[in-house]
């Protein structure tokens, strides 16, 4: 099975990959690998984990201008796309319109033997895609809406699709669950559980919002929606800070009120429960996996006084830093 990415011809060829045995399967159970790109385009990284039935992908990278790329593929596969920055546009013969994503934009494709063309329209690309195999993907599928039967149909068909003619918004709990596939630090066996786990509560939350409707609408324009990402992807990487929500509004080029409420309109949340629920998950994390000592993980996630950490991570979890540490 393989992938193939190349400039202007075939033979100038930027990354190129034969995959295992149904594309999906790893002898050992679970392979890691990981790329790191540099070409006079830009630079980056793509790491990949892949077990019976998953595979998973994700990167980062810096284009120094916009460009095109050709891609071929001789497998089939159902992705679950989830732009996180930037905007792409994909045309394939085997669809009938061009394929866009843009920031915080997800959506589900059955991809059979493709080839085409992708434009990267922006300088910043972050994204995370799952690819599944049609057997693994149809234990999930219901069958009891008219999108689901489409989409079903054409995977017996062969016929490649998108699962709906809309991207919708990935939600708050989305993006946890992203982030907890790719900072799990897990090995082996129990690594392979956790993210199969966490691939199919990703799943659940696609299907919900694309069997229900959801509307991707909101009272907020889209200024506004990227400024208030913008501050949530600050809080994710200053765990450490402490800011108040005028100098958060400030950071994004926004006021206290426009990141109050679309703050909660977006992800559910306020702004510094937020914050404080990260917080709380990372030093857990931290706790379960790198074996941290509590005023070690208090210091990472901001907090000055362990004790006060304690008392936050108890109202969180129900039990201090140090009852986790013994289980």
């Amino acid at each position: 099975m393989n992938l193939k990415l190349y400039d202007d011809s075939p033979s100038n060829i930027l990354f190129e990959k034969e995959y295992p045995g149904s594309f999906y399967f790893a002898e050992d159970g679970l392979n890691e690998t990981i790329i790191h790109l540099e070409h006079p385009f830009g630079q980056g990284y793509y790491k990949e984990i892949y077990f019976e039935g998953v595979h998973i992908g994700f990167g980062n990278a810096q284009m120094r201008e916009k460009m095109q790329l050709s891609f071929e593929s001789d497998f089939e596969t159902i992705e679950m796309h989830f732009s996180l920055k930037g905007k792409s546009t994909a045309m394939a013969e085997k669809f009938d319109k061009a394929i866009s994503f843009e920031t915080h934009q997800h959506n589900i494709v059955y991809a059979n033997a493709m080839c085409g063309k992708m434009n990267w329209e922006s300088d910043h690309f972050q994204l995370c895609e799952i690819n599944l195999s049609p057997i693994f993907f149809k234990k999930f599928i219901t069958q009891d809406t008219a999108l689901f039967d489409t989409f079903r149909n054409n995977i017996e068909k062969g016929k490649s699709s998108l699962i709906s003619s809309q991207n919708y918004r990935a939600s708050h709990q989305m993006y946890q669950i992203i982030y907890e596939i790719m900072h799990c630090e897990r090995k082996g066996t129990f690594k392979r559980m956790f993210l199969e786990a966490k691939v199919i509560e990703l799943l659940l939350l696609q299907l919900e919002q694309f069997s229900t409707d959801a509307s991707s609408s909101t009272s907020l324009k889209k200024s506004d929606i990227d400024k208030i990402y913008s501050v949530r992807e600050f809080m994710l990487h200053n765990l450490d800070s402490a800011s108040s929500l005028i100098e958060l509004a400030h950071k994004a080029g926004t006021n206290e009120f426009t990141l109050k409420k679309g703050f909660k309109e977006l992800f559910g949340t306020t702004v510094f429960g937020f914050w404080n629920d990260t917080k709380m998950e990372q030093a857990k994390l931290l706790i379960l996996d790198q074996n941290m000592n509590i005023s070690e993980v208090a210091n990472v996630v901001g907090y000055k006084n362990h004790r006060h950490f304690s008392a936050a991570f108890k109202k969180k979890f129900g039990i201090v830093p140090s009852q986790l540490k013994k289980m």
